[in-house]
């Protein structure tokens, strides 16, 4: 508790980070006054219906940052901005091009693929703003919109959204933390007044031992998440030897951190947006006057609707999507290539082709159990309401993950940049 103190007054003393902090904040404050302006027409009573009946739009929410709920200007909120960054990670996969441009042409390369993401984000908001708004007239949420309206509605809430997009980049550079997790962030927490009231509301004193059995697995799943979340396997490495005149370099020994979580929340946010499409294309479809379509989208929806369904569904893309991005985001070929260039070897395994076998053997089994945990935890508020039959409470899942991973994230690099002023 003194070293927390000790470190916050550090913070409190230092100029440019505590100006980082205010901006992180200030951004945060304009992100959630852009999520309460609302788009015109608005029925409030049917918004409220339809969110209280649909799964899928509350996940929704989550990632728009709360704005949904409000059909606010932002309420695709930074959707869109992952679907496209979802889209070029894919593409390191198909496109030799694209993988050499992420992984191996540095900053600048980097750079570039991210502004590819940021444009193809654009009309992926046009695609989900479009489906929405639909979707939204055929459950009478909003008015009957004409073909202006609808355009110029769709223009709004796109340029909101690539808004909030600039907003997030704005939090990264001049801000602490990453911006797009921020925002995310954000929205979980300005729900949480409002699941609190409706808890509180239907709080049944009968139910209260399973109510503390609840706040016990809350607990047991964020300490879980911060175990795993900075759990690493040290792999030794050695530097050989060099004599150079009169001096004697390296042999030096250190180790190679392989973290158990090597993908973060990332697949998770992946297989949201991956599921989310097929239940609003359904949901759209099934409004259309054809009736063939509008059976075939009927029975999708339905089939999709089923909980048990969808949570399998779930486990198994958070699961694959673990692997995937970790394969995408760390390359043993290229580490083992730089440890050769530099000298380096790992202690009884040959430098070259068994040294990238070996460190990608050991990655294979660390994310086999950081995935099967990730998994577990994106389906257990599904699990819990299907047990209980309590839906008044979440215990665990995307949001908790995302609010504790977030948390973990900003308080290192606050620390990083302390112990910077500190040096």
């Amino acid at each position: 508790m003194k070293k927390f103190f000790y470190k916050f007054g550090l913070v409190l003393q230092d100029r440019a980070l505590r100006t980082r902090i205010l901006f992180t904040l200030g951004a945060l404050v304009v992100f959630r006054f852009l999520s309460i302006i609302p788009i015109p027409g608005v029925n409030e009573t049917a918004l409220s219906s339809l969110f209280a009946n649909n799964e899928f739009l509350g996940l929704l929410n989550l990632f728009s940052g709360g704005g949904l709920s409000q059909l606010s200007i932002v309420m695709l909120g930074v959707g869109p901005y992952i679907t496209g960054s979802i889209i070029m990670q894919l593409m390191t996969v198909m496109s030799s091009r694209m993988k050499e441009m992420y992984q191996e042409e540095g900053e600048m390369g980097r750079k570039k693929f991210a502004q590819y993401g940021r444009m193809l984000a654009v009309p992926f908001a046009l695609i989900q703003g479009f489906s929405l708004l639909k979707l939204l007239e055929a459950q009478s949420v909003i008015a009957a919109l004409t073909p202006f309206d609808l355009m110029v509605n769709l223009i709004v809430i796109t340029a909101g959204s690539m808004l909030l997009m600039w907003i997030g980049e704005l939090i990264t550079e001049y801000g602490i933390g990453n911006g797009v997790s921020l925002i995310i962030f954000a929205g979980i927490v300005s729900q949480l007044p409002t699941a609190l009231s409706q808890f509180f509301y239907v709080f049944d004193p009968s139910q209260l031992p399973l109510y503390i059995l609840f706040a016990i697995v809350a607990l047991v799943v964020i300490l879980l998440v911060v175990i795993v979340t900075e759990a690493e396997r040290p792999i030794p490495v050695t530097y050989a030897k060099q004599v150079r005149g009169m001096k004697v370099y390296g042999g030096a020994s250190t180790y190679l951190p392989l973290r158990m979580n090597q993908a973060g929340v990332m697949p998770i946010i992946f297989a949201s947006s991956i599921l989310l499409f097929p239940q609003i294309i359904s949901q759209f479809l099934a409004n259309v006057d054809y009736p063939m379509i509008k059976s075939v989208a009927t029975a999708l929806n339905t089939f999709i609707s089923n909980a048990w369904i969808y949570a399998v569904a779930y486990f198994l893309l958070v699961f694959i999507f673990t692997y995937f991005y970790t394969a995408v985001t760390f390359d043993p070929d290229q580490i083992s290539k730089n440890l050769q260039k530099n000298g380096a070897f790992i202690p009884g395994i040959r430098p070259g082709v068994p040294t990238a076998d070996h460190i990608a053997k050991t990655l294979t089994r660390l994310t086999f159990v950081g995935a099967l945990f990730l998994g577990v935890i994106a389906v257990l508020p599904l699990i819990m309401r299907g047990v209980t039959g309590i839906t008044a409470i979440s215990v665990g899942g995307t949001a908790l993950l995302i609010a504790v991973s977030v948390v973990i994230d900003l308080i290192k690099k606050i620390d990083a940049q302390v112990s910077i002023r500190e040096y």
